[in-house]
């Protein structure tokens, strides 16, 4: 026998009621999340333009001041050497002394020459006085006289290239003693005692060096580089005396005790690389710095009196690789602006268009809202995080 079992009207007005209080939960969570999504919290970064000493660093290598190499201007063996290897010497010591004999020899014959012509000029003298009374009489022709002018004229000129085989002989007698053109530390010796050398040779003798002061030659990109011009020129980067100042890191990463100026006239730019070689001018007094050392020079570009730093959190990149940032206007909207961010300091960004100080840049829940949504805003902390305003660098 078949039963036909229905819920008894107790069991439905229970179904009924639960039903409906799940349903009322359901619409007060859904309209919770409502709220929620209407007005997300985010942290935001109210920006404040302060002063901003912006530095560089770049790597370079040290390079002497001045370098003299040291080669004969005369042909002979090197009878001494009168320098010790690697000490400082001044300018015009003697430092080879090449056998002199045959260029004394010359010397001594080209006075002689010299003696010989004055005295044939002499006598051409004497006899063209003697001649010129008696022109026009009878004792003395024209001829005569004229043989006697041009007989002196070339007793003269005579003279003349005697004093200069004797100043060349002089010249090249003094080229036996091999000098320092200049004051510095000089180098090994390429030769010893009783070594020929001769005038032109390709291998220098020894190498002299100036070591104080001391160029530093760093690389910079020549995009940075006209960017720094370009700074300069506006006023937007300000120098002490117009020139800017360098710090020196050493290879075992000690800064360097001297501080020294970029000399920004002599650079050159590498068509293969696009990158400009400058070059910064260092005191050297105790010698610490020798040529060829690779140290990183901390470029000090000038003080921006009302930089903007934003944390690179709160920058991101559209398609077309311009930099944005979400801002949190005066009604609490959310605002898209492009932003000009060229320039990585530290863990922020350096913005010169776009934002303005007062602006609040959201820096996290940017995934929670777009642009026009209303917001819950919560000031964020970076103070310990932050570099110095006063002093920030740039990698």
């Amino acid at each position: 026998m078949n039963k036909n079992r229905g819920l008894t009207p107790l069991a439905a007005v229970l179904m009924l009621s639960g039903s409906l209080v799940l349903t009322g939960c359901n619409d007060k969570e859904t309209q919770q999340q409502g709220a929620h999504q209407q007005a997300p919290e985010v942290g935001v970064v109210t920006l404040k333009a302060e002063p901003l000493n912006i530095t560089t660093d770049l790597p370079g290598r040290t390079a002497a001041y001045r370098i003299a190499e040291v080669r004969p201007q005369v042909s002979g063996i090197i009878l001494k050497r009168n320098f010790v290897e690697g000490s400082d010497i001044k300018a015009g010591t003697s430092l080879y002394q090449i056998d002199p004999a045959t260029y004394q020899a010359s010397y001594d014959s080209a006075k002689g020459d010299l003696a010989k012509a004055q005295a044939s000029a002499s006598i051409a003298r004497v006899t063209v006085n003697r001649y010129k009374p008696l022109l026009g009489t009878s004792y003395i022709s024209k001829q005569d006289y004229d043989n006697a002018v041009s007989t002196l004229q070339q007793a003269d000129a005579a003279v003349v290239a005697a004093k200069a085989a004797v100043e060349t002989a002089r010249i090249n007698l003094a080229y036996t003693k091999v000098t320092s053109p200049i004051s510095g530390r000089i180098g090994k010796s390429a030769v010893t005692e009783g070594a020929l050398v001769s005038n032109g040779q390709a291998t220098a003798l020894s190498t002299v060096q100036q070591l104080d002061p001391m160029y530093v030659d760093v690389t910079q990109s020549s995009t940075d580089f006209l960017r720094l011009k370009q700074e300069l020129a506006s006023g937007a980067l300000k120098q002490e005396n117009g020139k800017a100042k360098v710090k020196l890191m050493l290879e075992n990463g000690a800064e360097y005790a001297q501080e020294g100026t970029l000399e920004f006239s002599d650079v050159t730019v590498d068509e293969t690389t696009g990158s400009i070689t400058i070059r910064a001018l260092f005191p050297n007094p105790n010698d610490t710095l020798l040529p060829g050392m690779f140290v990183r020079a901390r470029l000090d570009e000038g003080v921006r009196s009302d930089a903007l730093l934003v944390p690179q959190q709160g920058v991101t990149r559209n398609p077309r690789g311009e930099a944005t940032a979400l801002v949190v206007g005066a009604d609490d909207k959310v605002e898209l602006r492009t932003l000009k961010a060229d320039q990585a300091i530290g863990d922020k960004w350096l913005v010169t268009d776009g934002l303005k100080a007062g602006d609040r840049v959201i820096v996290t829940g940017l995934m929670k809202v777009q642009p026009g949504a209303q917001v819950k805003v919560q000031e964020v902390d970076t103070q310990a995080q932050k570099q110095p305003q006063s002093e920030a660098q740039k990698s």
